[in-house]
């Protein structure tokens, strides 16, 4: 059965402009933490960002070998990070005496302000581990704010079908009149978990002032006005300009995250687990780590 099905504007709405697909990126195998095997896609050489998306880091292994070791106490400054997790588990602590535990389906949004310690550590030890984690950044009036921390559980981020064949997670942002749960945002992000079924299309709002990528995790799809642009398992399409998207599956069904954000146009500073916006900036932010003022 044919179960191609598109969300339309109302005949007295404005047509959206589709986004079109600027350029393909394929991510590169690396490690962080104590040797977490992971594949860098965004803060990799062929593309260091997508302002305000500073990485984007696709972690997938069913061998403990390759998570087992986790990314023991670290600090950061200046930026959020987001962690999706999709298979596993893995535990958060900090040094602001919060504590959480990732599950299938969970978000953990922190925001590390003006500096924070953190650690993840698996709380497995086989069985597939497989997520992603985003690096946003803060505006310069921000980075110094107090660090902050979402802890979202999987059953509190909604689920909405725009059409038939399409199901959306909808992590931060809102469509179809479902909002996401992660709120007080400088960024003002959309974050979209799409799944769609074979022979599916949709099109997805997306705010004509914002940056945003698509990047497919589960089988391939076809994005832009038409569905010229093919992603297969691993590719992430930088979005050009417009207020909406369409993607559309083939033969067999695919998932992707839909990412936008506002741009700060702002210098970047970055040094590891510092972002701030001169170089002057990243000397104070090592001093105040070394000195035990995070």
């Amino acid at each position: 059965m044919d179960t191609t099905a598109t969300l339309r504007a109302s005949p007295d709405a404005a047509v959206p402009t589709l986004r079109q697909i600027q350029r393909i990126v394929r991510g590169r195998p690396t490690s962080d933490g104590a040797g977490v095997k992971l594949t860098r896609v965004i803060g990799q050489p062929d593309l260091d960002m997508i302002d305000p998306f500073l990485m984007l880091d696709e972690f997938r292994s069913d061998s403990a070998g390759d998570y087992i070791a986790g990314f023991p106490e670290h600090p950061h400054r200046g930026f959020e990070t987001v962690t999706y997790m999709l298979a596993g588990r893995m535990r958060h602590g900090d040094n602001q005496g919060n504590s959480g535990l990732l599950t299938p389906g969970s978000v953990q949004w922190m925001t590390a302000g003006r500096g924070i310690l953190h650690s993840e550590m698996p709380e497995q030890e086989n069985g597939l581990m497989w997520g992603f984690q985003l690096w946003v950044n803060l505006p310069a009036k921000d980075k110094m704010t107090a660090p902050r921390y979402q802890d979202i559980a999987p059953e509190a981020i909604p689920e909405t079908s725009p059409v038939a064949g399409a199901t959306v997670r909808v992590i931060a942002g809102s469509l179809n009149g479902v909002a996401g749960p992660v709120s007080g945002i400088a960024t003002e992000p959309v974050y979209f978990d799409v799944r769609l079924q074979a022979g599916a299309a949709v099109e997805l709002p997306l705010p004509a002032t914002h940056n945003g990528f698509a990047y497919v995790y589960q089988g391939q799809a076809r994005i832009g006005e038409g569905a010229s642009e093919q992603l297969v398992r691993g590719d992430l399409g930088v979005l050009g300009k417009g207020d909406g998207l369409k993607i559309t599956t083939g033969d067999a069904p695919a998932r992707l995250i839909v990412v936008a954000g506002k741009p700060l146009n702002e210098p970047v500073a970055k040094y590891g687990p510092f972002v701030m916006n001169t170089p002057q900036q990243i000397v104070q932010a090592v001093e105040d780590f070394r000195a035990g003022r995070f």
